[in-house]
């Protein structure tokens, strides 16, 4: 019984021992650890400990060297936990990590997929370094093309993408960009049986307590989402918006692909650092996972339904079933009409004013845009319906731009010095909307300003597409950057540009824009406009006016009496005060690292001190817990310098 007790007592010590030391490498380095590689060290830790003092000999000097061995064992301790994170530097946990393994196994079937659809379509030279300059080799028009296939063969991911390089002719080429634009994501409708599992999925027993009927057959299937009829048990006639089943998930891995894909590319290529390939994906996957989240769709809604209602009664948005919708399900009221696109024979039919058609569309953008900040950022005419009374609907609210007063105000300078053809208010106004560099020719922005004016917006000239194409190449040849708030602008202008020259063929767009412009202009300028502004002015003056008096008093009592000064604060900032102390930390910590480490190279080579065993001196001693403690300060040095902590 004894024995039995006595082999608890010893196991008990030892795994606390063991935990002890696992615990203090782990707070001497400054690392979290899970639980597995906690245990995982401890062992080793105390694996080396026993092995170290099975070597010393005699066995009499053991107990003297005590101290010696847990050092060393700590220090192993932190060795493996140091490998450990260069290893799997997440310091995930096993279940993470299996569940990780599956991620990068489904990443590479994917990157298997899109190397085949690279390679049906004649792309895969192009990844080869030594074909690197084939581009130059094959007609620009022909590559584009290629690639415009392979994108759409890439699903719904790769899709949105090429979508939002379209927009960007000030990054890439004319025929890229004009291919790009006739992306289309060509899928399938799901089973009715699976959209319905969705739906259930996510409304439960409303289901069958809110709806009457359904129509399994998709009114419109798209890449995100597809479309159903309905009809509830008031006798409302609804529409169904439900994300597609499964669509998260392969958009996420396509996401994950393409943030991967942009780190390299920064990492590579100095066009890549010079349009940010990191921030585009970053804020591409912010957008696309916001299209996934209709709940940010149905905000979007009430947002542009505002809008336009200030616009008055001619551009319509559809009211919504609010508990019925959820993140992957939208329901709203039916609106009977036609596409835009398709709309022609009705206008045609019922003697429809085209003009007028395109005038009210543009005024209820225009608004959107500079009056309220939130518009619709895709007015292609799939997306605008014309109603049976005349009146027009927008739809598909997924993706909406939004823009700062300053942005909304920069707008509105750059259409009025349009409208005046004065070039330094237009130099001034797109100086406001783009992020410039220290190196930038005014003078020369100016003249091609002048130039740009007199090509694209004089009277007689006809805008079209490649007056967006023509602004963007200008900004990118003085190297300046749009904002991607600015260019949504510019992106939903161009579409809108198309889908009124459909509608209207020889509409004005800029024209009517800069009237349009002028018009709120006046608006604000409007007896009731100007008292609320100088309400609002004049309270804020009031309550600055009133504290300058105290604080004029307080300064010139203090440039009497001569105590005036001005007071630096150094460190001011949390994060500068960090900065300051891990450096100072980081500095002290090698210092004792190699002030211990050369005191015990000097205490190891003495020959003299008193003797504790026949072969071992007290000053040998030190030196062997010296030369730990020196390797264990060097290892934490290490650690956070390959971490890049300060």
């Amino acid at each position: 019984m004894n024995d039995l007790v006595f082999a608890l007592a010893g196991t008990v010590g030892v795994v606390t021992l063991a935990i002890g030391m696992a615990v203090g490498a782990r707070r001497l380095l400054g690392l979290r650890v899970g639980t597995l590689r906690m245990v995982l060290a401890s062992l080793v830790g105390f694996a080396t400990a026993v092995f170290f003092g099975n070597m010393v000999q005699p066995p009499m000097e053991r107990g003297v060297l005590a101290t010696v061995m847990v050092g060393i064992s700590v220090f192993v301790t932190m060795a493996f936990l140091v490998l450990a994170d260069v290893v799997m530097p997440d310091r995930s946990r096993p279940v993470a990590w299996t569940r990780r393994l599956r991620r990068r196994i489904m990443r590479t079937h994917r990157y298997a997929q899109i190397g085949v659809i690279l390679a049906r379509h004649g792309l895969a030279p192009f990844l080869r370094r030594k074909d690197r300059n084939r581009a130059g080799r094959l007609a620009s028009h022909r590559l584009a093309r290629s690639l415009r296939l392979a994108i759409e063969d890439g699903g719904v991911t790769f899709v949105k993408l090429g979508q939002l390089m379209s927009t960007r002719p000030d990054a890439i080429p004319r025929e890229f960009t004009e291919e790009l634009s006739r992306l289309q994501c060509q899928v399938p409708p799901s089973p009715w049986p699976e959209v319905r599992r969705v739906l259930t999925d996510e409304l439960g027993d409303l289901v069958d307590s809110e709806f009457a009927e359904f129509d399994p057959e998709p009114l419109a299937a798209g890449s995100i989402a597809q479309v159903h009829e309905a009809r509830l048990r008031s006798g409302a006639k609804v529409v169904i918006k439900i994300q597609r089943p499964g669509i998260r998930q392969i958009v996420e891995r396509d996401l994950d692909i393409m943030s991967r894909i942009a780190a390299v590319l920064e990492d590579r290529a100095d066009w890549a650092r010079a349009i940010g390939t990191v921030t585009l994906a970053a804020g591409f996957a912010t957008a696309l996972r916001e299209e996934l989240d209709f709940q940010v769709e149905l905000r979007n809604m009430r947002a542009i339904g505002a809008a336009a209602a200030e616009a008055g009664d001619e551009v319509f948005v559809p009211d919504l079933h609010e508990k019925l919708c959820t993140k992957r399900v939208l329901v709203m009221e039916w609106l009977d009409g036609v596409p835009l696109g398709e709309a022609g024979p009705v206008i045609e039919r019922d003697g429809l004013d085209r003009e007028k058609l395109a005038a009210v569309l543009l005024d209820c953008m225009m608004r959107q845009i500079m009056m309220h900040g939130v518009f619709h950022c895709d007015p292609h005419p799939g997306n605008v319906l014309l109603l049976g009374d005349g009146r027009l609907a927008l739809l598909d609210f997924g993706v909406v731009g939004r823009l700062d007063a300053k942005a909304r105000g920069a707008l509105r300078d750059l259409l009025l010095a349009i409208k005046r053809e004065d070039r330094e208010a237009l130099r001034d106004a797109l100086l406001d909307l783009v992020v410039r560099h220290d190196d930038l020719d005014e003078q020369e922005l100016e003249r091609e300003l002048g130039e740009f004016v007199a090509l694209f917006l004089t009277a007689g000239s006809t805008p079209d597409l490649e007056m967006f194409a023509g602004l963007f190449r200008l900004i990118a040849s003085h190297g300046l950057s749009v904002p991607p708030q600015v260019a949504g602008v510019f992106r939903m202008l161009a579409t809108l540009h198309g889908t009124l020259m459909q509608l209207a063929p020889g509409f004005d767009i800029v024209a009517e824009s800069r009237e349009l412009v002028a018009g709120y202009y006046t608006e604000r300028l409007q007896p009731s406009s100007l008292r609320a502004s100088a309400g609002e002015n004049l309270l804020s003056l009031i309550s600055m006016l009133g504290k300058v008096p105290r604080r004029l008093d307080r300064i010139t009592g203090a440039l009497e009496q001569g105590r005036l000064g001005v007071t630096v604060r150094l460190g001011a900032r949390e994060r500068d005060r960090r900065l300051v102390t891990g450096l100072v930390h980081l500095t002290l910590l090698t210092v004792l690292a190699a002030a211990f480490g050369i005191m015990a190279v000097l205490l190891l080579g003495t020959r003299s001190g008193p003797l504790i065993t026949p072969t071992l001196s007290l000053l040998h001693v030190f030196g062997y817990n010296l030369l730990v403690v020196s390797s264990v300060l060097g290892l934490r040095v290490l650690v956070r310098v390959f971490r890049g902590e300060p």
